[in-house]
């Protein structure tokens, strides 16, 4: 049984011990397109022979941004990094031994920017044009154009990290048993800003032309781990045992640092078009939009259809302009985990096993917002002034109450952006505006593992197994999780997976075939949201996936190798994944009900073919490759569809189904020291979409 939060399995990585007998050393250097350099390096030395041994390692990667804005030129995607780290094994005896590690890494780099795929309708009906703004609303690429181009209309996005890191692994023979230690810490930090998708001046984070004194956004996280394991044999060696118990202390402090910019208001009132008589009146500014900012200027309002009305809306006719809106954020959340486990095999004859493993996982996290400094006067004069409103439109201009509500609210959403409005505002406790929080989220569980196998021991292995596992729930740390009392906590993910599954050796050790078929049952299943500014979890009741995966592996030839693989996946939400949820995700959940996962096609496998062996008998080494990469048609997008009426599918939420190709073509020496190689990636120059998402504020339902 893994560790925390592995409730579909994990990756176990281990890096090269030091040799403690033997002197080694390694450089390459590659470069590429885009003017990609990489360089790694490192050696080996033992210090005292069959005792002590160092080992250190170095590499630096850098490669220009594929994605270029036409707007303000910064590219983005780009790479700028490097990481040390050094390692040192001691074995004083053949019974101790301890190994350290520590490590140190960068990052400086620009991501991640979007190419705009599809224009809204709004930009046509002028919309844009209506309130001010230029015409194209910011977007001078879009389209099929814009993806050939890779082209971005933004002003730039800047993603920088730090992080440090030491671990330590101390292992004792006790004769029946052999004990291990494993202590750790991590130092992770980075700073981020970022604008809007277009290329206006709508919003920022961090500091930028109109909040330059605005503190950088990012995340400062501390993470400390112990876990301590005794294992040995027993009853001949027909029980192979484990035992052991695992701690973790992390903190994470956030800070997120918005303010709005001039043109913030005129752009969020294209989206309201519909707010009176469903239609877009041209020749007329929105009234929502004349009942805010341009108020405070006029004194009159204007509403086609009604008229010229007195500036009656607004409490003693106070400014509400949301220019220079801000909030500095600080989120934080402290984790603690404990967790006790097992894992045994038993051998109940020489060809049948039995596995079985459990562990017991308690979580509490403690998460909190508080709210550094924020000013949000346009927000506050509209939201505490929203009765006002409302009782105002049905007295004096007659509207309907859910008219004025209507018209009220609309009139809020254009003034108070969850990122950049005052916490704890009045109007908080009904309308949608963030409040600060310190809660704590509990849960525990038991996690347990079992599978029978049958292994000939002759190249032969059949298997049957059954997991249960938990991911912990947690906090969203985000402003609009909180908006009116909403409770920003997520619930901890549950599964429940069934395999059933054959190894094989073949053709007198040739070849290796593996077939699997299994089924996966999800409860609470967590999906992660972007939404144009950050990601958000929220809970589904239930998912699926249900499919089976085959790999080959042929060596006819000492020096080919043949592979292939090919997997169905039926990843989905049942048709009643909403049942029993209710809450702000619930639009969002209502419209995954009967649609396949995000990134998870049917169909998927991978073929290569790869020699490696003499050139010719002049003892030159020759190393050939090449592979295709093959995706059925995928979801791109959280939702498929619109979250509200009239819920149309939202375009180019699917991905086709492509091939990617690659290839490698390499020489090495006859004394094998030196190896050249000329290499390609997606060499059909495959252009495909990993996430698809709205650009913020840029169209609403019916208008994309």
């Amino acid at each position: 049984m893994f560790g925390r939060n592995t409730s579909a399995g994990a990756l176990s990585i281990t890096t090269k011990r030091p040799d403690l007998n033997d002197y080694e050393g390694f450089a390459n250097v590659s470069v590429g397109n885009f003017d990609f350099v990489g360089v790694q390096a490192g050696f080996n030395a033992p210090v005292v022979k069959d005792q002590l041994g160092i080992r250190l390692l170095g590499a630096y990667r850098k490669r220009d941004g594929f994605v270029k804005s036409t707007t303000s030129g910064p590219e983005s995607q780009n790479r700028d990094r490097f990481i040390l780290r050094g390692q040192a094994l001691w074995e004083p005896t053949a019974d101790l031994s301890l190994r350290l590690i520590g490590d140190y890494a960068e990052t400086d780099e620009n991501c991640c920017t979007a190419v705009i795929i599809r224009e809204t309708e709004l930009r046509d009906l002028g919309a844009f044009a209506a309130y001010g703004l230029p015409a194209n609303g910011g977007v001078i690429d879009s389209g099929q154009n814009a993806v050939r181009r890779r082209r971005s209309s933004d002003l730039g996005f800047t993603n920088n990290s730090k992080q440090w890191g030491a671990s330590g692994e101390l292992k004792y023979d006790l004769g029946d048993a052999k004990i291990t230690y494993i202590g750790s810490y991590r130092k992770f930090e980075t700073q981020n800003a970022q604008f809007d998708y277009v290329g206006l001046n709508i919003y920022q984070l961090g500091p930028g032309p109109f909040a330059p004194n605005l503190p950088f956004g990012g995340v400062d996280t501390e993470l400390m781990s112990h876990e301590l394991r005794f294992q040995g044999t027993a009853f001949d060696d027909r029980l192979d045992w484990l035992v052991g118990a695992y701690y973790s202390n992390e903190k994470i402090s956030e800070i997120q640092a918005i303010a709005l910019g001039p043109d913030y208001q005129a752009y969020a009132s294209t989206q309201l078009f519909n707010a009176v008589g469903n239609s877009f009146a041209p020749l007329g500014p929105n009234p929502l939009f004349a009942l805010t900012r341009l108020a405070q200027t006029t004194g009159t309002t204007s509403i086609p259809g009604v008229g010229t009305v007195p500036n009656f809306a607004l409490p003693n006719n106070v400014g509400v302009d949301a220019n220079g809106s801000f909030a500095v954020n600080n989120f934080t959340q402290d984790a603690e985990s404990f967790s006790v486990f097992t894992h045994n095999v038993i051998k109940v004859t020489d060809n049948i096993s039995l596995t079985v493993g459990a562990r017991y996982v308690d979580e509490k996290k403690d998460g909190a917002f508080n709210q550094l400094s924020a000013s949000s006067p346009a927000c506050a004069a509209t939201a505490n002034g929203f009765n006002n409103i409302i009782n105002n439109l049905t007295t004096v201009l007659g509207l309907p109450a859910a008219s004025a509500q209507a018209l009220a609210g609309g009139a809020v959403a254009l003034n108070c952006f969850s990122f950049t409005t005052q916490a704890n505002l009045p109007a908080s406790a009904v309308l949608p505006l963030p409040r600060e929080f310190d809660l704590r989220f509990k849960d525990d569980e038991l996690t347990y593992t079992a599978q029978l196998a049958y292994n000939n021991n002759a190249g032969f292995l059949a298997y049957v197994s059954h997991s249960h596992g938990f991911k912990s729930g947690g906090f969203n740390l985000d402003p609009a999780a909180s908006a009116g009392g909403l409770d920003p906590r997520f619930d901890s993910e549950k599964v429940d997976s069934y395999e059933i599954g054959i190894k094989s050796s073949l053709l007198n050790n040739k070849a290796t075939a593996n077939l699997a078929v299994f089924h996966m049952d999800m409860a609470d299943f967590q999906v992660l949201e972007f939404n144009g500014i950050q990601f958000q979890t929220f809970n589904v009741a239930a998912a699926k996936s249900t499919g089976a995966e085959f790999e080959f592996l042929g060596r006819f030839d000492p020096n080919m190798t043949l592979n292939f693989s090919v997997a169905y996946t039926d990843a989905r939400y049942p048709e009643d994944c909403a049942s029993g949820l209710s809450g702000g995700a619930f639009a969002t959940i209502r419209t995954l009900c009967g649609q396949q996962l995000t990134n998870a096609p049917k169909w998927s496998g991978v073929a290569g073919l790869t020699y490696d062996g003499p050139l010719d008998s002049s003892g030159w080494g020759l190393l050939a490759n090449a592979n295709l990469y093959y995706s059925g048609k995928r979801r791109t997008g959280t939702t498929p569809t619109e979250v509200a009426a009239p819920f149309e599918p939202l375009p180019f939420d699917y991905q086709e189904d492509y091939f990617k190709v690659n290839a490698r073509l390499g020489l090495s020496t006859p004394d094998q020291r030196f190896t050249f190689e000329v290499w390609g990636v997606n060499l059909t120059n495959e252009i495909t979409r990993g996430i698809t998402a709205n650009a913020p504020l840029r169209g609403g339902p019916g208008q994309r």
